[in-house]
């Protein structure tokens, strides 16, 4: 009986949780989504001005390409975005953590492929090599 409403409310609290913070929005492609948070607008308001805008989302530039590894970046992301919020600590203005620092860094080099290829031949091997450390304000400038 006692596991059954700890379950229950488990269940209700997450329901309401994920109603309340529009949830169903973060399924989606749409980068209006990301704007939900108040630490994200900045970022969001950056990107409707950057050349990014007309060709890339949010989800293009900060989640892997393939399906599951999307949807768990996405969940995992929004798990702890969701608890830093609701528990307080949450940094602001928002910081790249190194596991998304690589996905950005992974699809900047998917994305520009040929032109990385010609800048870093002959340095495939060499960990400095970064877009983002020289590039980071061209989706959010």
């Amino acid at each position: 009986m006692l596991a059954g409403l700890a379950v229950g409310v488990a269940v209700g609290t997450g329901v309401y949780t994920f109603t309340y913070a529009h949830g169903g929005s973060y399924l989606v492609n749409d980068p209006r989504s990301c704007a939900h948070c108040h630490v994200m607008r900045d970022e969001y308001e950056s990107w409707v001005r950057s050349t990014h805008h007309a060709t890339a989302t949010c989800n293009d530039c900060h989640t892997p390409h393939d399906p599951i590894g999307k949807m768990a970046t996405k969940a995992r992301n929004g798990f702890w975005h969701s608890l830093h919020f609701t528990l307080g600590g949450f940094h602001d203005p928002i910081q790249i953590k190194p596991r998304n620092r690589e996905i950005v860094e992974a699809n900047c080099r998917g994305c520009h492929g040929t032109t990385v290829a010609m800048m870093t031949a002959g340095h495939e091997q060499s960990r400095d090599l970064s877009c983002i450390r020289c590039h980071g304000s061209v989706g959010h400038p």
